[in-house]
Order: C-alpha cells, then structure tokens, then sequence
C-alpha cells in the first residue's frame, strides 16, 4: 500500500524539499516516530508498507554504497523473520549481493524505517541523522 502524505511548512508557504520515500510497517514505533519528526518538518513523503512492497535490490545496494551504511545495517536483527531464519549465521556465509537479493525478498528482514529521497538514505530512526539528513 502507497499512501502519500503532504506536509505544510512554515505558515504562509509550503516547504519544497525532494519527495521522499519511506520504507515503513504501520505498526513500527520507529516509523511512527520518524513519520511524526517528518510531519513536524513540513517533509512530503510517500509511504510503502515495507512487508508488502520491500524495496527493490537496486535501492537496498544504493543505500549501501555511501559511506554511511553497509548490508550488515539493513538487517532488522530483532525480528521474528531474522530470528527463525537464522540470519546471524547466514548472513556470514552470503556474499552481499545474495545477501541483497534475499532482503528485496522479505521485506521483514528490512531495519526500519528506511528513507530515501534517491539519492540520500536513512536507515532506522535517529532524530540527530534525521535533522542532518532530511532537516
């Protein structure tokens, strides 16, 4: 499910900043937080339910290839999907591009929030990474 969401800046005008996507699962605390900061800003966002519609293999490997994040960041390690598959383990044996492609997969594998504008990523909720990234 795509729902998009529009934000007013300050008082009298709309703020413009690049359309973001984010990468998120309505019933995550983290993504209710990072979709509150992104309201507080005036940010116009899209959001994509991350279990239904994960990102594709080209957005998880251009998330990586800044020198913010590796493939290792993009693993929801306390999840239930991560836990029963015995990712730990697996995840040290895969190459990354296996690695990549078994996450474009199983949405539920995907740390969350993930957003991105096409160029810039976030991964997870950080307010301070978010004010330096999306502020």
């Amino acid at each position: 499910m795509n729902e998009t969401r529009d934000r007013v800046g300050e008082p009298g005008g709309e703020r413009r900043v690049s359309k973001l996507t984010l990468y998120g699962y309505k019933k995550c605390g983290t993504c209710k937080k990072a979709e509150k900061w992104l309201g507080e800003q005036g940010v116009d966002y899209t959001f994509v339910d991350i279990t239904t519609d994960p990102p594709q293999r080209s957005v998880l490997k251009q998330a990586i290839e800044g020198e913010r994040y590796e493939v290792k960041h993009l693993y929801n390690t306390s999840g239930k999907a991560y836990r029963e598959g015995g990712w730990t383990e697996k995840r040290k044996t895969l190459s990354e591009a296996k690695q990549l492609d078994a996450l474009a997969k199983n949405g539920r594998l995907i740390k969350r929030p993930i957003v991105t504008d096409g160029e810039s990523f976030t991964i997870g909720f950080k307010e301070d990474v978010f004010a330096e990234v999306w502020g």
